[in-house]
């Protein structure tokens, strides 16, 4: 067990991001076609429309919450927020986006399986994709009730500790986390999985809504006009030897 700790916790997540980013470059390098969403909107559009905003403003706001709150020293906020605050904080926020991704991953799912027009349109991919996103949010619902029993923060202060130590390339991180319940380390499990499976997934898609962020505050084009170089041209035609 403390060797499969130390590989799931200690080497997996450098193995899951180094393919991350590793396959997201080689996909878009050699398969740009396939860098899409590969939308199947018109194919009962209502349904599609309601689990995907659902879905979407849940798994966003979580994914932004964890990157932050797990990522941010201690020290940055325990003047104004201690810990069991913040796990409070995190509960209820997370509780209510979870909710949100969990009903629109539900129906998205539900569409894929069930609808046989779209069922047939869907790739393996499609629909391991969605099975992964669905237990890993029911895996964060479940954590709630557990971190509910440790209302100090000293659970989450641990996974926030795992977390820093990874990123900062530090050792001792599986240590961190050998007291943590099976509930918890299977939903950082699979949320390492998806991450691993990101490049050869439609998953793809959200580094372009990162590069519509960048395109915004992109610097203006200058473009002249041709009207610039017309008395150059004029005074050219009548005296044509002039520049020679």
């Amino acid at each position: 067990m403390n060797a499969l700790n130390y590989f799931l916790f200690g080497v997996y997540p450098y193995i899951a991001f180094t393919v991350f980013l590793v396959g997201s470059l080689i996909r878009f390098d050699r398969d740009q076609y396939t860098w899409k969403s590969d939308s199947s909107q018109l194919l009962k559009a209502g349904q599609l429309r309601i689990g995907s905003n659902l879905f979407h403003v849940g798994v966003l706001f979580l994914f932004f919450g964890h990157l932050f709150g797990m990522l941010t020293p201690h020290f940055v906020y325990e003047n104004f927020l201690d810990a069991g605050s913040k796990q409070m904080m995190a509960m209820v926020s997370g509780g209510v986006a979870g909710v949100l991704g969990f009903i629109g991953v539900t129906v998205l799912l539900h569409r894929r399986l069930f609808e046989p027009r779209i069922r047939i349109n869907s790739k393996t991919s499609d629909i391991v994709l969605l099975v992964l996103l669905w237990l890993q949010l029911a895996l964060g619902l479940a954590t709630i009730p557990l971190s509910a029993q440790h209302l100090d923060g000293s659970m989450m202060m641990k996974l926030a500790a795992w977390a820093q130590t990874i990123v900062t390339f530090q050792s001792g991180a599986p240590e961190l986390l050998a007291q943590a319940g099976v509930v918890f380390k299977l939903h950082m499990f699979l949320g390492m999985t998806v991450f691993f499976i990101f490049p050869f997934t439609r998953l793809v898609h959200v580094w372009s809504g990162f590069g519509t962020v960048a395109y915004l505050v992109r610097p203006y084009q200058v473009v002249r006009s041709r009207r610039l170089n017309l008395p150059a041209a004029h005074n050219a035609a009548r005296h044509p030897g002039a520049g020679v």
